[in-house]
């Protein structure tokens, strides 16, 4: 399992490029997905096969998940809100979806296309959203991260 430190955080960062060690072809989602975690104060990334976790203070706030015990299904999980999660799912079901073992917790899953880009959608939507992406994760840190970190995202989101 590699480890990388956010953008924010104190001491030194990680340059190693754990999203490409070891494997011929990364996902670019997960790229886009570690771009969007790892600017916020003090994320940590973890890689673990070809699924990431993003953790502040070590409370996981987001999971790439690509194929998750096979469900042909390449998505970004994070917390939602109580009763969030599932109100998503009924308004966009192509979109959302309760993912498995987290999200009967408060998690849900957000469909990043299909399992290999070049081939059909599969349900998934066609052109991911990337600053809902960026929504979704966000509001997923600010549930777990210490009132500090809270404060520097609020401060510079202008909040």
């Amino acid at each position: 399992m590699t480890k990388t430190a956010g953008s924010w955080e104190l001491g030194k960062q990680n340059t190693r490029r754990p999203e490409t060690q070891g494997k011929k072809h990364a996902d670019p989602r997960l790229g886009r997905v570690a771009a969007i975690c790892m600017v916020l104060p003090e994320a940590v990334r973890a890689d673990g096969g070809s699924h990431a976790s993003f953790t502040v203070r070590k409370k996981v706030f987001a999971y790439f998940l690509n194929d998750h015990h096979g469900d042909g299904v390449v998505s970004v999980c994070a917390r939602a809100f109580p009763g969030e999660n599932r109100k998503l799912i009924e308004a966009h079901p192509r979109k959302f979806y309760l993912p498995a073992y987290i999200g009967p917790r408060g998690w849900v899953g957000l469909r990043l296309g299909p399992l290999k880009p070049k081939e059909g959608l599969n349900g998934a939507p066609s052109k991911v959203d990337w600053d809902e992406v960026r929504d979704l994760v966000t509001a997923s840190y600010l549930q777990v991260a210490p009132k500090r970190l809270v404060a520097a995202v609020e401060a510079g989101m202008g909040a």
